[in-house]
């Protein structure tokens, strides 16, 4: 049966040759991530997966051998460059947005807190983005992690990765002149603090801060990711680099 979430021919195209080793199998590395993708939209357990698939052992053993090896990673990072060449950007990004989601966690997942300002029990997603709404960096923590000791830690995980990265946008969360000072000082960019309009009430949309806001938007379309029911925070980051995978191969292909 064909699912809306299988790869058509032209998107296992652009993938096949980070995937593909040239050995034969009873079922094929196409069919996995097929499956993974399935997961991830519908959100479905990996001990229901339909009979369609390979079975679901073999499914998630291929996830994690994927996640463990960074090869998820690798064609996430990829795609993110092939898109922003097919839309006339340069590969690397001059400016970013920084941002956190906190969200509820299954109840033996390991590393979370609550979130004690959105009264959230759970782990806490920062994600760096160009704009795009691409990501350039995931972290994920326990939910209880302050947005300044989160982004300095993102920060820190994408050092080196983007030359052309000078400004990074942030909200009022991530304020604080030393802190500002502190991070240009150690990453090289500018952290410029986007600040609401004085006297207006309501929700404002703020200049490109919607972009990465889009992108939170765009992960809950999965409902592998309306809660984080993943068991370890490295799991996690893996799931949402396969929702992007799935998004950039759309772009690529439409």
């Amino acid at each position: 049966m064909s699912y809306e979430t299988n790869l058509t021919d032209a998107r296992w195209e652009i993938i096949a040759e980070f995937i593909e080793d040239g050995r034969k199998r009873k079922n094929s590395l196409r069919t996995i991530i097929d499956a993974l993708l399935y997961v991830v939209k519908t959100g479905c357990q990996w001990r229901y997966l339909p009979k369609d698939f390979p079975k679901w052992q073999l499914v998630y053993y291929y996830f994690r051998k994927f996640e463990t090896t960074g090869l998820i990673e690798m064609v996430h990072d990829t795609l993110r460059e092939k898109v922003r060449v097919k839309k006339g950007k340069q590969i690397s990004p001059s400016l970013g947005l920084v941002d956190s989601q906190s969200v509820k966690t299954a109840s033996l997942t390991e590393e979370k807190g609550i979130d004690g300002n959105k009264k959230v029990n759970g782990r806490k997603r920062f994600i760096l983005t160009d704009t795009l709404g691409l990501m350039m960096g995931i972290l994920i923590v326990a939910a209880n992690v302050g947005e300044r000791a989160g982004a300095e830690k993102l920060f820190n995980q994408v050092q080196g990765k983007y030359p052309r990265l000078r400004k990074v946008l942030a909200d009022q969360g991530f304020d604080g002149e030393k802190y500002v000072t502190r991070i240009e000082l150690l990453f090289g960019f500018v952290l410029e603090i986007v600040n609401k309009v004085l006297g207006v009430g309501g929700f404002q949309v703020q200049p490109k801060r919607w972009i990465v806001e889009r992108t939170f938007g765009w992960l809950v379309w999965n409902r592998r990711l309306v809660k984080d029911y993943e068991e370890n925070t490295d799991v996690s980051k893996a799931v949402i680099q396969l929702a992007m995978i799935r998004l950039m191969l759309k772009q690529l292909t439409s």
